[in-house]
């Protein structure tokens, strides 16, 4: 009897994902994926020889792939060197103040009451509980969930869960919140640039995505080789499964027959059939018509209003001195709430950014100080306007002209060795088709956010969604969820269909 054929458009964390449970289960998988390697996001900038992580640079979760790879039949630490690092981030503001946050709470308690007094120290180790809460109260009900509404919480909560359901202030904004935590207006910027890290404003975000604290407080990897390792293996365990990846396919349409996903057509006009399709491509481009108007209203289609965060990034090779760098730095903007302002109602480059510094080269505070050039990998928000027109020549200099002036108010001298690799919104759009630049899908703005990122099941029979850019979220470990959640959909919908399938029904995912 034939086994079921999926196909996957797309090959980053999600696909990848979708495939490793297909394949598990004895499908036959095809990925197709039209750059020149797997990755999506988790992709390299080559410099002198050296590859630079250009995308996601930070490991959570990490749970999250040691399930993946279990239902694959293999071990995490076989295949992939995973390094906690203790130093979550540096912190830093151009008065010249620093401060660290640690994987170990106490030690970041301890640090916050020296930079900015015991009762702060106080108010953060109840922001920490509150946290905590909030993620154990959504872990089962909405990050696992395939589909959450408001209703499926209230039913998961029960009656008494219901108070801690509310107690997550779904209504009120981060900023807002965070302004009952704490006093020190640093502190509030930097407990609300958790946003940033779902591609949106921390006032305009609701108070729920507090929750990223606990989950950097649960641990941060470093990769060895790199983030793409990650794709590098997840494709390699697919393969080994029985998927075939192809590179070099993109897709020029999902092929729709009785009111059904049923194959795609190739750019190369090469037409592959399926019993289904899963899209691990951003949403907008199903919407926008990029892969046909048959397949057009498969999903909701999103206003360029609602688009998360972009960025204007500089991959480079560079020498730094007088400042103490570790992996993860942040270097905050003397007016917050106009950098948010200039890009999401301005819809410009900001005037005062906020700069990320990535520095591949190092890891904790105590390690060595690389000798010459190191490799950093350097960020700025931006809006996602990439599909519109481009921003100039003078308005790219102006914002990286004030970017690395900021990072030398802060104390750090940074001097190129090479020239750098910027990439724009419209570099950006031009990756991701469709998305202006954005980088995280949807922003999270208002309660209701959440719960309109489409599930696994588009509108189109036979037609399933994975990514970032669908539920639970954007980042490396949400999009395996919904890799896993694609998966689980898939074949629990083909085995109920047909009275013998050789795949097992999909029941779920398993809680730790």
């Amino acid at each position: 009897m034939r086994t079921n054929r999926v196909l996957v458009i797309g090959a980053g964390v999600g696909g990848l994902s979708t495939a490793i449970g297909l394949a598990a289960h004895g499908c036959e998988v095809i990925v197709l994926e039209r750059a020149t390697a797997p990755g999506g996001k988790l992709r390299q900038v080559l410099i002198g020889g050296q590859g630079i992580d250009a995308g996601p640079t930070v490991l959570t979760m990490r749970w999250v792939l040691e399930e993946l790879f279990a239902e694959g039949g293999a071990r995490l630490d076989d295949w992939l060197t995973l390094r906690p690092v203790e130093t979550l981030a540096r912190h830093a503001w151009s008065d010249g103040q620093r401060l660290d946050l640690f994987a170990d709470t106490r030690r970041s308690a301890e640090a916050i009451g020296e930079f900015a007094g015991g009762a702060e120290a106080q108010r953060f180790r109840a922001f920490c509980a509150r946290a905590e809460a909030i993620y154990r109260t959504l872990e089962n009900s909405f990050l696992r969930a395939p589909r959450p509404t408001p209703w499926s919480l209230a039913q998961a909560a029960g009656w008494r869960g219901l108070p801690d359901l509310w107690r997550i202030a779904p209504f009120v904004s981060m900023w807002r919140s965070l302004g009952r935590y704490f006093h020190d207006p640093r502190l509030r910027q930097l407990f609300g640039r958790y946003a940033t890290y779902c591609g949106s404003s921390p006032f305009r975000s609701p108070a729920v995505l507090m929750l990223v604290a606990h989950v950097e407080q649960q641990g941060v990897w470093i990769v060895d080789g790199g983030m793409v390792r990650i794709a590098e293996t997840l494709a390699a365990l697919a393969a080994r499964l029985g998927a075939s990846i192809r590179c070099d396919a993109g897709v020029a349409e999902i092929i729709v027959r009785d009111g059904r996903a049923c194959g795609v057509q190739l750019d190369n006009g090469e037409r592959i059939e399926a019993d289904a399709v899963v899209s691990n491509v951003d949403v907008a481009a199903i919407g926008e018509g990029l892969f046909g108007e048959a397949s057009r209203a498969a999903v909701r289609r999103l206003p360029s209003s609602a688009r998360s965060l972009s960025a204007l990034t500089w991959n480079m090779l560079a020498e730094c001195r007088d400042f103490p760098l570790v992996r993860h730095n942040v270097f905050f903007s003397d007016d917050y709430a106009s950098e948010f302002s200039d890009i999401f109602q301005q819809r410009r480059l900001p005037v005062t950014p906020t700069v990320y510094v990535c520095a591949q080269d190092r890891g904790d505070a105590d390690e060595v100080t690389p000798s010459g050039s190191e490799r950093l990998f350097c960020l700025v928000n931006a809006p996602a306007t990439g599909d519109g027109g481009p921003f100039t020549p003078l308005e790219i200099d102006r914002c990286q002209t004030q970017s690395f002036a900021l990072l030398q108010r802060c104390g750090m001298t940074l001097t190129p060795t090479q020239a750098p690799v910027l990439t724009t919104p419209a570099e950006f759009n031009a990756l991701f088709p469709a998305t202006g630049g954005a980088l995280y899908g949807p922003a999270s703005h208002g309660w209701r956010a959440s719960f309109l990122r489409p599930g696994s099941r588009s509108r189109l029979p036979g037609l399933y969604l994975s990514g970032g850019s669908t539920h639970p979220g954007p980042g490396a470990p949400m999009a395996a969820l919904s890799g896993r959640l694609a998966a689980a959909s898939v074949l629990a919908d083909l085995s109920s269909t047909r009275r013998s399938v050789p795949v097992a029904t999909a029941g779920g995912m398993s809680t730790r």
